[in-house]
């Protein structure tokens, strides 16, 4: 058997988003961000406008080695919230890898990656904004 398996919080801060590409022209975007990481999906609250403000925070259950790679990606999915339909708007999406973060915690007990820019991009890669978010772990005692 592998060295022992460490558990801890990954901790995300939803700062803001910037120059989110408007697909509606004739009403305001109402932007808000699904964030999955693994099985684990949390949802933002709805903002407002091309520049939205969050300033929230999510936590995941994170554990080191986590096996497969993808237990690392932290992907955040930017919508745009429909009144009148059921279907919300796809604006683009980042995803950040946190391995390196989550390894330097388990050795250290915590580790940041402070506030950054991230590009949010579409399918086809071309780019839809920005989107700031700050990620912590901290192994459980």
């Amino acid at each position: 058997m592998e060295g022992e398996m460490a558990n801890g919080t990954l901790e995300v801060l939803l700062i803001n988003a910037r120059r989110l590409k408007d697909k509606n022209f004739l009403v305001k975007m109402d932007p808000y961000v699904l964030i999955q990481y693994g099985n684990q999906v949390r949802w933002s609250g709805v903002a407002k406008g091309r520049n939205p403000e969050w300033n929230e925070k999510f936590t995941f259950n994170a554990e080191y080695p986590g096996g497969e790679h993808h237990k690392y990606k932290l992907i955040l999915r930017i919508m745009d919230k429909h009144k009148l339909s059921c279907i919300d708007d796809f604006i683009g999406q980042t995803t950040i890898y946190v391995k390196d973060l989550v390894s330097m915690g388990v050795e250290m007990g915590q580790a940041h990656l402070r506030p950054t820019k991230y590009r949010v991009v579409l399918p086809n890669q071309s780019y839809a904004g920005e989107i700031s978010v700050a990620v912590a772990f901290t192994l459980d005692v």
